[in-house]
């Protein structure tokens, strides 16, 4: 079951079982100077193992409830396998 945002970002890391650090990139525009910041967050998201997303792929991540101290996003499906 999910809920809130829907996002789409790159495994940089699969270590650890069942879960895996996306890395989003984005950009935020600043009123002040009239320019766009280039900004980039780590998520650790949960990797069922239907799935199993490996490094380098792309995924798109739903948000859920909290299932650890740090996971609140699970990876939903693949758009592109490296």
């Amino acid at each position: 079951k999910t809920r809130g945002m829907l996002v789409t970002g790159t495994v940089v890391s699969d270590k650890v079982k069942k879960t895996a650090i996306v890395k989003l990139d984005y950009t935020r525009y600043i009123y002040k100077y009239e320019r766009y910041l280039r900004k980039r967050s780590r998520i650790p998201a949960h990797n069922p193992e239907c799935i199993n997303a490996k490094l380098g792929d792309t995924v798109n991540m739903h948000e859920t409830r909290r299932l650890s101290k740090t996971k609140s996003f699970v990876i939903t499906g693949i758009e592109k396998k490296e």
